[in-house]
Formats: C-alpha cells, structure tokens, sequence
C-alpha cells in the first residue's frame, strides 16, 4: 500500500529574489578609416571582414574612398561589409575614432576633432613638435598601436610586422641575387653538386629566426650574429636544428661578411638606435654583388653604407654591394600585413564596446596604457617627452587621480 506524502503545516514558500547578470553600459564607436598618402605606406589596418564583424555588432565605419586599393581591398568590398564610402577626407575625420596605418601627417593634425581618440603607429625619428602641439591643444588621445601589449606581456602587431620582414628580406634577396634585377645570377639556397648560398644575420630577435627559418627553407647556410646568448639560444630551439652562432665579436663578423652572398640587418635598437656594427671598410671586403637587406634602417641601421631608400627605388650600390634599406618592408606585402594588424585591432575595438568606450579600456588593461602617448593634452610618453623637451605625465597617476 503506498503511503501519502505528509504536509507539514510549518511548511511555507519562501519567494527569493531573482539574481541577473547586470552588464556593463555598451558603447557603439564611430570608427573613420582615412586613406594614407604618406610614409609609402599600402596597408589598411581593418580589412573588410573585421568592419563587418564590426558593423553587425551596432558600430558605424566610415572608409574614405580608395582606402584600401594599396592592400586589393576595394571601395565594394567595404560597401559590402557595411561601411559607409566617404569621398571627402574632412568627413571621415568626423569620426570619433580614427584607425590608420600611417603616423598622422601634418595635413590630417589639421583636420582632427577635438576629443577624438587615433590608433595609428608612431615613428619617433619622423614626429615633429608642430602635429604633437595639435594633439595636446585638440586634447587627442592618441595611441601608438605598435607599443599595445596582450594579456601576457607581449607587443602583437611589432612581432606580425617583424615575422613579415624576416621572411620576407630573404625574398627580397633572392630577387636581387638573380640576373633579372641586374645580381650576379646567384640562386638563393642551392641545389645538388652546388654549395649553398651564405646567408649571414645580424639579430636573433623575431626578424632575425624569421629570416633564419626562411633562408633555411630554400637551403641556404645560415650564420646569426647577436650579442644575446639567450636569444641566439631561443633562436636554435625554436628553429629545431644547429646552426652557426656567434656573438658580434668584430674580427669573427668581419671574415664571415667577406664570404656572405647575404647580410641581413636585424639588430635590435638600444634606446631607440640600432647599433651600427658593420662598417665601411667590412662592406668594401664583400663580395661583388652581394646583398644587404637593413631590416633595421628604420632606427639608423646595422651598417655605415646604409641610407634609407623606397618602394620606387629601393636598392643603390657601395663598392658593388647591394643595399636594400626601405623603412617600411611589410607595406611591401600590404594585403598580409593588414590582415596581421586587423587581426589585433579589431578584437580591441570589440573590448571597447562592452567595457563601455576606449577610456574605460585604457583604464582597465595596462597593455592598452603602454600604447597611449598623448591623452586630454598631456603627453604620457616619456621618451616623446624628453626628445620635445616637455613635460611628462604618468598615465597610471593621472587616471588615478580622475578615479
């Protein structure tokens, strides 16, 4: 027989309240995408895909017209994708936050708002006192993509760009090896019955294993240069394989240049400059028709025959040396390199939105703050602010005092 369940007459219902997830207030951004006419420069650094995750996340996105042919991105592409094609430059800078790929140029300080927010990247050696007076007047804040960190520290959009132009200076080599731009008729690597090609690298950062692991690919011999133990040991594990390794000792580099068919200039700057440690008379012992790449001609260069050149006219000769010492390689390869920096940027954007805007942002992810050099007419970044000679502000105080 089946018992009856038993009520107690103590037993109530207690009404509890129902918890929800409160979310932070959204912020839609206005995002404007300038065309670049300066600094050689054929990157775009949204593509079309990242402006329609954008889009269909509630931001609007003004692309000027031609933006993005320099990287075969197309006026109908972003049309597409949802943006707005703007044909006047004074509209796009309407916009309250502004993505390039260039540094500002002295035409676009003119044209910005007041209050706006700019990513684009900074090139200290170029920055002059009148576009950072415009900024500070027009309470800009202003943030230099290529210094933005991750969660784990490291400077994303610097290491994409530095992987292209490792790989891609070998490339370049290769080119100006062959017979077609005038080389000795050299094939870069080698092939069966002929001694490989000797490629020689200055660096054992990200340029550097970048250019290693390509050279070694096609088959080259390869020797790196670096005054790091630590990194010519990251270089060799990372590789997976033994390769000649030497610190920048003078009379060792100046034997192994001699031999090279290639150099490639890859050092790391030391305090903004990159330490020149080839000289003229090293160069003047190299073969006729070898081939220097400077990688690091943006920050002075690794050797004293280096002068920068351009897209249109990349190489010269010295003493029957090849020199390629463009600044700006990756906008060689401009379809991948803003792919690379989309990748990075527009994620960021998205974080803005549900954090509640790019202040909010800034004051909650110390690698964004790393990136910020002038914010509401103050300058936060200490080496601006000395090469200017004006005064500095700590970004971390001056947010704490606003809290």
């Amino acid at each position: 027989m089946t018992k009856k369940p038993y009520i107690s007459p103590s037993f109530s219902y207690v009404p509890l309240e129902e918890t929800l997830q409160v979310e932070q207030k959204r912020k839609q951004l206005f995002i404007g995408i300038p065309k670049e006419t300066s600094f050689q420069e054929n990157r775009i650094a949204l593509t079309p895909e990242a402006v329609s995750v954008l889009v269909n996340n509630g931001h609007q996105v003004a692309v000027e017209h031609c933006a993005g042919e320099g990287s075969f991105y197309f006026d109908s592409d972003y049309n597409e994708a949802g943006a707005k094609i703007v044909y006047d430059k004074a509209d796009v800078y309407k916009a309250t936050t502004i993505i390039k790929s260039a540094p500002i140029s002295d035409e676009e300080a003119l044209l910005l708002q007041p209050n706006q927010v700019v990513f684009s990247p900074i090139h200290l050696p170029m920055l002059k006192a009148e576009i950072l007076e415009l900024l500070l007047a027009k309470r800009i804040i202003a943030i230099a993509f290529e210094s933005i960190r991750d969660d784990v520290g490291t400077l994303p959009i610097v290491r994409s760009m530095s992987e292209i132009a490792g790989n891609y200076s070998i490339l370049i080599a290769a080119r100006y090896l062959g017979n077609t731009d005038n080389g000795k008729g050299v094939l870069l690597g080698g092939i069966s019955g002929v001694p490989p090609t000797r490629v020689l690298i200055l660096g054992a950062g990200v340029v550097g294993e970048s250019a290693a692991r390509a050279a070694f690919g096609l088959g080259a011999s390869v020797k790196v240069f670096d005054n790091s133990i630590y990194r010519l040991m990251r270089l060799q594990n990372n590789i997976g394989r033994r390769c000649f390794t030497s610190v920048l000792e003078p009379v060792t580099l100046a034997e192994e240049l001699q031999n090279c068919d290639v150099a490639v200039g890859a050092l790391k700057p030391i305090n903004g400059i990159t330490p020149m440690v080839v000289t003229q008379q090293m160069v003047s012992n190299m073969k006729a028709g070898s081939v220097i790449i400077d990688v690091s001609i943006d920050r002075g260069g690794c050797f004293e025959t280096s002068r920068i050149t351009s897209h249109e006219k990349p190489i010269y000769k010295v003493y029957d040396v090849i020199h390629y010492c463009v600044p700006n390689i990756a906008s060689a390869v401009s379809r991948t390199a803003s792919r690379a920096i989309s990748n990075v940027l527009m994620p960021l954007l998205q974080q803005c939105t549900e954090m509640g805007g790019v202040e909010e942002i800034i004051t909650e992810k110390s690698g964004i703050r790393k990136g910020v050099y002038v914010y509401k007419g103050r300058i936060t970044s200490a080496p601006i602010a000395k090469r200017f000679n004006l005064k500095y502000t700590d970004l971390d105080l001056l947010l704490a005092t606003h809290s």
